[in-house]
């Protein structure tokens, strides 16, 4: 297997690394690498922090291994290679009548790093996490020692790996339980919402399978939480494919995005929905990953970079999240990328970040002022009992991370028996002091 010295990053393009990087195509070639030299791996990096990063290590590129081995049309159920993209597995199964159940707000992102990182869409409420619907998972560990994982087949390991940062092993592939679709489209019911109280209100009242809102992280007073309220259902309805996307060429200069711009084209965007609503059918595609369209758009951010905080708070815990809102409208530096959501309790794995309450996700420059806001929005939220995403987070300290996630410790005792010696560790596991190997 020919190892090759590379740069690379995660997507908020903060942490860096350098290293020797595998790409192997076949499960064989996999195998070899992981019985003569073991180390973490990752697909498409699409996680915002160093989560898929080993500086100075050995890595392995999953984004070769896109096989699908088996499909059942009667059931849904399919077997998939770790480095498919959720994207593909949609595109290719829709016009099938089947969609992968939980999809995160990119098709960019592989099926392995879905798994690891237990991702949720706009239908957790009533649907769950990715691993929720993730029937079996086969896995290589360090010494080329091969292992599948299920709800009723090791247990403890399996839900060690759904969220779980891919650290019990490298997963070759996984079973998946697809969910039925009438056709390859969404019908999609905008609202132009004033407030946040009116935001919390028509999350709680929805009755629809897809919700989602972007919220105008700038506005103030009466206005603070304002947005865009979307709420989706599937339909055989006859829609055009989702076009190719345009690229970014370049890093854009930081006053591209600097208040006043974010400011002004915040409040065109909240005005773009008349007040009455605005419905429209979209390809399931368009609607789940609207920034695919924009290629390589962390470079909206420039050279330095971004960081996204997403954290999830309980429904008792409402009133500190409109404290959050509260403080980044004060700053002045937010982007305009800030989703709220509300959640269920589904979850599947140790790490898993879901939990019943609402999930803010909002984007920042790297700047110095940015990474202070920040450390103030994860104290509020430890404080309100409750969580970090760790497919994001690029900055809490460890012993934050782990009063969060009360089952680390779990975690930990599976991941260092699958790894004892520490060689899938990746520089996040390292930074956050997550793991103990001998």
């Amino acid at each position: 297997m020919l190892w090759k010295t590379t740069d690379y990053t995660g997507w908020g393009r903060v942490h860096r690394a350098a290293g020797d990087l595998a790409r192997p195509e076949r499960a064989a070639e996999l195998a070899r690498l992981i019985e003569d030299s073991p180390g973490p791996a990752f697909g498409m990096r699409r996680s915002y922090n160093d989560s898929a990063l080993n500086d100075t290590g050995r890595a392995i590129d999953m984004t070769r291994m896109t096989k699908i081995r088996a499909f059942d049309p009667e059931t849904g159920v399919v077997e998939v290679e770790a480095g498919l993209q959720i994207g593909d597995l949609l595109r290719l199964f829709a016009p099938r009548g089947w969609i992968p159940a939980a999809m995160p707000g990119t098709g960019f992102a592989t099926i392995g790093g879905a798994i690891a990182h237990d991702v949720h869409g706009k239908n957790h409420h009533v649907l769950g996490s990715f691993g929720q619907h993730v029937l079996s998972v086969t896995l290589l560990q360090p010494g080329g020692r091969q292992v599948v994982a299920s709800p009723s087949r090791n247990k403890a390991l399996f839900r060690a790996t759904i969220g779980g940062i891919g650290q019990t092993g490298v997963i070759v592939s996984a079973r998946l339980q697809l969910l039925r679709t009438p056709g390859p489209a969404m019908r999609v019911q905008e609202s132009r919402i004033d407030s946040f109280d009116e935001f919390i209100a028509r999350l709680d009242a929805s009755s629809q399978t897809y919700t989602v809102g972007w919220i105008d992280g700038t506005a103030r007073g009466a206005g603070l939480g304002r947005g865009i309220l979307e709420e989706a259902e599937l339909t055989d309805a006859a829609v055009q494919p989702a076009r190719g996307g345009l690229p970014v060429p370049v890093d854009l200069p930081s006053f591209a995005l600097s208040p006043p711009t974010v400011k002004l084209f915040n409040a065109a965007y909240w005005r773009k929905v008349p007040g009455r609503g605005r419905n429209s059918v979209k390809p399931i595609a368009r609607h789940l990953f609207p920034l695919d369209k924009l290629h390589n758009w962390n470079r909206l951010y420039g050279k330095r970079g971004f960081h996204q905080f997403q954290c999830v708070v309980p429904p008792a815990s409402v009133g500190v999240l409109r404290e959050i809102l509260e403080k980044i409208a004060a700053s002045g530096l937010a982007s305009p990328l800030s989703v709220l959501k509300r959640m269920g309790d589904g979850r599947a794995g140790m790490l898993s970040f879901p939990m019943a309450g609402y999930t803010l996700a909002i984007d920042f420059p790297a700047r110095q002022q940015a990474e202070t806001l920040i450390a103030e929005l994860e104290a509020m939220t430890l404080e309100a009992g409750g969580r970090l995403y760790l497919g994001k987070d690029a900055l809490a300290p460890g012993e934050m991370i782990k009063a969060m996630y009360p089952e680390w410790e779990a975690w930990r005792a599976e991941a260092d028996k699958a790894d004892p010696e520490g060689q899938l560790i990746t520089d996040m596991v390292r930074r956050l002091a997550l793991r103990s190997p001998r």
